[in-house]
């Protein structure tokens, strides 16, 4: 069997976490209540992650692509009930590598490409310029 992606094992993380706090809903919008069986919880996250084996490619596809943007705008269960902004932050801050660097101290800016905040990227720019005075 092939190995899932680190963001597919985030996703997954993130629904069993759900699941073990009582916050895994399943249904539509969750209107069928809450998930009870941990059977019905893993095939949830499978679902979700798009690691099902019962899932076509294009569904595997759209089911990761609707977590990922579930999961950036703060909308999951566990984001919802902790109150954070990104799965995997301490508080506000990006924290996991996924999210912008192992341990990062600074928050960055909410919906920000890329790994570098512009802060670093200016940072990085002065730097450069002053090697170059130097070597003339």
């Amino acid at each position: 069997m092939a190995k899932s992606s680190p963001r597919q094992r985030k996703t997954s993380g993130r629904v069993m976490h759900e699941f073990k706090h009582g916050e895994l809903k399943s249904g539509k919008g969750g209107k069928g209540g809450k998930v009870k069986s941990r059977k019905q919880a893993i095939a949830i996250a499978m679902h979700e992650s798009g690691t099902s084996k019962y899932d076509s490619g294009a569904e595997k596809k759209s089911s990761l692509a609707k977590s990922k943007h579930k999961e950036s705008k703060g909308e999951t269960y566990q984001q919802e009930k902790e109150g954070k902004s990104h799965v995997g932050a301490r508080g506000r801050r990006e924290s996991s590598r996924g999210m912008g660097g192992e341990n990062a101290t600074r928050t960055t800016r909410r919906g920000s490409s890329g790994r570098r905040s512009s802060a670093s990227t200016a940072h990085k720019r002065k730097r450069s310029s002053s090697r170059k005075r130097k070597a003339s």
